[in-house]
C-alpha cells in the first residue's frame, strides 16, 4: 500500500453530521491492515520503480466499490438499508490511483426493497454518497477526461460515477439522461439477470439486445456514457459491441478460456470488444478470476487472466477493474447471492478463500498490480498503458 496522498486531510464519511442523531452508527471494517499485506518479493529498487510509475502515470481502476463495510458482515443488510454507505477515503488516499470508477453498490442498496436494483434505491445510493463527497476536497466527482488529468495535476482523486446494471431505468429511456445529469458516466447493460435491455450471464438462454436496449445504447452514445457488458450474456455482449458507435468496456471480467464459468468472457466477446477499440478490465472479486495454475484465488490467479487477454488481443486492450471494497467481500456475496444470481451454471471445483491476497481492497490493489508487472519485467510504456492509458484512450472517444 502506498503512502497517503498529501491532499487527503483525514475526512471520514458523514463526519459533518451528528452520529446516532443524523445517522445510524456501525462498527466499520478497517480500511488499512484488515488482512496481511501480500509479499510480492520485490527488491528495494523494484519497490522504488512501483512508486515512480504510479507517480508519473495516470492510474485508473475501471471498476471498484470503494465503500467501507460493517466489521460484522451480518449487519450488512441493516447497514445498507440506512442508505449511508461510507466511502473509504483513508484507504483510497493510499491507493496510488488517479481515478476510480465507483459503482456504488447499487444492487445491494436495498433501502425500499429486499431485491435491489430499484430506481429509488439507486437514487439513495448515488445521492447520499455524493452528498458526502462534496463535503471534502480530496475526492471529487469527475465527468470528463479533463477532470482526470486535473486530478493527476492537483494530487487529487477523480471519482467516476458508474452503475453496473441498467435495470433501475425500467422502460424509461429518459432516466439515462437523469443519471447523466447526476454525473453518472458509465452504465452496465444487465447484471446477470435479464432486463428490459438484454440478457444477463446467468440466464440459460440469452435473447440478445432488445429493441429497447438498442435505443438505450443509442442514447448512451449520444450523451457520452461509457457502456459496460461485464455481467451481460454472450450474445447480448456481442450485439452491444456491434450496436454502439463508440468502443465498449468490459470493466471487470476475465477469460473463460482460463476459468470456465459464465462470469468469464469467451474469446469471441473479448476479441469483438477489442476489434472495435474497447478494453477489458481484469476482475479480482473473490472466486471469480481463478485459473488451473492458481486455483487458490490470489493476485497470481488474476494475472493469469491478464497475461491470457494480452496474448489474445494485445496490450492496448487490457486494463484492471479489480472490483474490490473495504471489508468482507466474501460476506457480501454470501449475503446477496440470491439477489445477484451468480451461482447459476456449472462451476469447476476450487478452494474457498476468505479474501483474494494481493488485491483485497481498493487501497492495495493497484500498488500490487504494478508490483507484479515490475517483477515480471514489463516496460514502463506497457505498464502505463494497462494501468490507465488504455482506459483514457477509450474515454476520449466515448465522452
Amino acid at each position: 500500500m502506498q503512502n497517503p496522498a498529501p491532499g487527503y486531510q483525514g475526512h471520514k464519511s458523514y463526519s459533518y453530521l451528528e452520529p446516532h442523531v443524523d445517522y445510524t452508527v456501525f462498527d466499520l471494517a478497517p480500511e488499512i491492515g484488515r488482512v496481511p499485506e501480500h509479499d510480492l518479493g520485490l527488491t528495494d529498487a523494484q519497490r522504488q520503480r512501483v512508486t515512480r510509475l504510479l507517480a508519473d502515470h495516470v492510474a485508473i481502476s475501471l471498476h471498484e466499490h470503494p465503500v467501507v463495510l460493517p466489521a460484522d458482515v451480518t449487519q450488512l443488510r441493516a447497514y445498507n438499508r440506512t442508505a449511508r454507505q461510507r466511502t473509504g477515503y483513508e484507504g483510497l488516499a493510499r491507493s496510488g490511483l488517479t481515478a476510480v470508477f465507483d459503482n456504488f453498490m447499487a444492487g445491494a442498496s436495498c433501502v425500499t426493497s429486499e431485491n435491489g436494483w430499484k430506481w429509488n434505491d439507486l437514487i439513495y445510493a448515488v445521492g447520499m454518497r455524493l452528498s458526502d463527497v462534496y463535503q471534502q476536497d480530496y475526492v471529487f466527482l469527475a465527468t470528463s477526461v479533463a477532470d482526470i488529468h486535473a486530478a493527476k495535476r492537483d494530487g487529487r482523486l477523480a471519482l467516476v460515477a458508474g452503475l453496473e446494471c441498467s435495470s433501475p431505468i425500467e422502460n424509461e429511456l429518459d432516466r439515462i439522461d437523469i443519471l447523466y445529469g447526476f454525473g453518472v458516466r458509465q452504465l452496465g447493460i444487465a447484471y446477470s439477470q435479464a432486463n428490459m435491455l438484454g440478457g444477463g450471464l446467468s440466464e440459460r438462454v440469452d435473447g440478445g439486445l432488445t429493441h429497447f436496449g438498442r435505443r438505450a445504447v443509442d442514447r448512451m452514445n449520444k450523451l457520452g456514457i461509457a457502456i459496460d457488458v461485464s455481467h451481460s450474456g454472450d450474445r447480448t455482449s456481442l450485439e452491444v459491441v456491434e450496436a454502439s458507435r463508440v468502443p465498449v468496456f468490459i470493466t471487470h471480467a476475465g477469460a473463460r478460456s482460463v476459468w470456465d464459468t459464465p462470469r468469464m468472457k469467451p474469446d469471441e466477446v473479448i476479441r469483438a470488444c477489442a476489434e472495435r477499440g474497447g478494453v477489458i478490465g481484469i476482475e479480482a472479486a473473490p472466486h471469480t478470476t481463478l485459473s488451473e495454475a492458481h486455483p487458490h484465488h490470489s493476485i497470481e490467479s488474476v494475472m493469469d487472466h491478464f497475461v491470457y487477454c494480452v496474448d489474445l488481443v494485445g496490450i492496448d486492450h487490457v486494463t484492471f477493474g479489480p472490483d474490490t471494497m473495504f471489508g468482507d467481500h466474501v460476506g457480501v456475496h454470501n449475503t446477496y447471492a440470491g439477489n445477484y444470481a451468480h451461482d447459476t451454471g456449472n462451476r469447476p471445483e476450487h478452494p474457498r478463500v476468505p479474501y483474494v491476497s494481493g488485491v483485497e481492497n481498493p487501497g492495495e490493489a493497484f500498488g500490487n498490480i504494478v508490483g507484479w508487472l515490475v517483477r515480471h519485467d514489463y516496460s514502463d510504456d506497457e505498464i502505463a498503458k494497462v494501468i490507465g492509458g488504455n482506459t483514457l484512450r477509450v474515454l476520449e472517444q466515448v465522452w
